[in-house]
């Protein structure tokens, strides 16, 4: 039996509670200020709140059953993206360990590809590969890729940078489990995996502007390249064979979803045992193994750390009654605008948490618009350098390079994109119906 909670947004527990999340956003989004981490303020206010909220009950004699009710709902949603985001990244540390990046780094380089084709290779990649492999893990391995392409030349890392989160982003829009937010949606129901699908004319067209006027910015030539000093990366055993088995996971995984309504982390967390027992095999044949806990350790604990703290404040800000007011909006400006102002309040404060409010929220849409403030609340996280996962990791791989300054010099190509993208949507889902 589910107990109906009260409206608490005005009492002192409810304004107490808005102030902490304030003020962990704001050493949130200024991390590189203060140099904390933005898993330890998340993490603190999402669960200082509850605490605050289980206060309240017990001075008021309140029935504690309607928080209990919450917060197991809460774990169950939050237990589906953070073990999907945690097989997702031990396979690419498999991948990175292994040595399969490493060649694709070399094959880039050694190429004697101009910086112009170089910044649409990069570009391409991270566009297809962010699908699968989710933004932030793209953007930070192809940002890795740039650096190691050219160190010194501003003129090709900038645009080249900004080209890869922009990517990242709008890849991650068009794919079930490319970025946080189509995550959450998809596990929420809002659509199933074709629907996302059904964005990529969008996304693709969207990046597409804006990297052909980004490109115009690159200089012409080539970068470096001392044959005889870099050597071809070996990859070592199985490297190709866990590229596949990344692939077999997803498949599985969402075949899971769609077939048998099974959370998709459970498909997933059945590709960490395929896994798992293939490191097996390669031991017993006298292969070059992995050890698949080793490369845990190298996942980014902090980001699975930061997205259970920024849902469970999210859920508290849900639970005292602050939500409703989401609600005020869609009705006053209508689906359409509310979710096209979604892209730019997701480009100043990080697109996860304005995800998951509308989630809770979860104003009354069809699934078209559903599948527009997916693609807003991912692609708009592009517009400043901090709006996305994707854009805080690259400036923390190009520090110094590639900063808030050097991105708002270019915004305006990437607004240009944005726009576009929200117009092929419209004509394709509310004039054509094609979706």
């Amino acid at each position: 039996m589910e107990h109906e909670a009260i409206n608490l947004a005005t009492t002192w527990v409810g304004w107490v509670s808005l102030a902490v999340f304030v003020i962990a956003y704001y050493f949130i989004a200024t991390e590189e200020k203060y140099e904390i981490n933005k898993s330890k303020p998340a993490l603190f206010a999402g669960t200082f709140m509850f605490m605050l909220i289980g206060v309240y009950y017990a001075i008021n004699g309140l029935n504690p059953d309607a928080v209990h009710d919450e917060l197991e709902h809460l774990i169950l949603e939050i237990s589906e993206i953070f073990f999907f985001l945690l097989v997702a990244m031990t396979f690419i540390e498999t991948l990175l360990e292994r040595g399969v990046f490493d060649l694709m780094k070399y094959k880039l380089v050694s190429k004697g590809y101009t910086y112009k084709k170089l910044f649409w290779l990069t570009g391409f990649l991270a566009f297809f590969i962010s699908p699968v492999a989710d933004n932030l893990t793209t953007a930070l391995i192809l940002s890795t890729v740039l650096f190691t392409i050219d160190k010194k030349n501003l003129a090709f890392l900038v645009p080249g940078a900004i080209n890869i989160v922009v990517a990242a982003n709008a890849g991650g829009a068009w794919s079930p489990f490319g970025d946080i937010t189509t995550l959450m949606s998809w596990t929420a129901g809002k659509g199933e995996f074709v629907d996302f699908l059904y964005l990529f004319p969008a996304s693709v067209v969207g990046w597409g502007i804006t990297a052909f006027l980004l490109s115009l910015s690159v200089p012409a030539g080539e970068p470096p390249f001392d044959g005889a000093i870099e050597k071809k990366p070996v990859v070592l055993d199985g490297g190709l064979a866990v590229v596949y088995l990344g692939v077999l996971t997803i498949v599985i995984a969402v075949l899971g979803h769609t077939f048998f309504h099974f959370p998709a982390m459970w498909g997933m967390m059945f590709g960490l045992a395929i896994l798992k027992l293939y490191s097996f095999h390669l031991k017993r044949k006298g292969k070059n193994s992995f050890n698949i806990y080793v490369n845990m350790e190298k996942v980014e604990n902090d980001t699975l750390l930061f997205f259970f703290g920024i849902l469970s404040a999210v859920g508290a800000l849900h639970f005292l009654g602050f939500l409703q007011y989401v609600h005020h909006l869609y009705d006053l400006v209508g689906p359409t605008a509310a979710n096209v102002s979604v892209g730019f309040l997701s480009s100043i404060v990080d697109n996860v948490p304005v995800m998951s409010a509308i989630l809770k929220a979860s104003p009354q849409m069809d699934t078209a618009q559903w599948m527009l403030v997916t693609m807003t609340a991912g692609v708009g996280g592009s517009l400043i350098s901090f709006g996305s996962a994707a854009g805080v990791g690259v400036m923390g791989k190009l520090r110094g390079i590639y900063t808030f300054g050097s991105h708002m010099k270019h915004a305006w190509t990437i607004l240009v994109g944005y726009i576009v993208s929200i117009i092929i949507w419209y004509v394709q889902f509310e004039i054509m119906g094609l979706y």
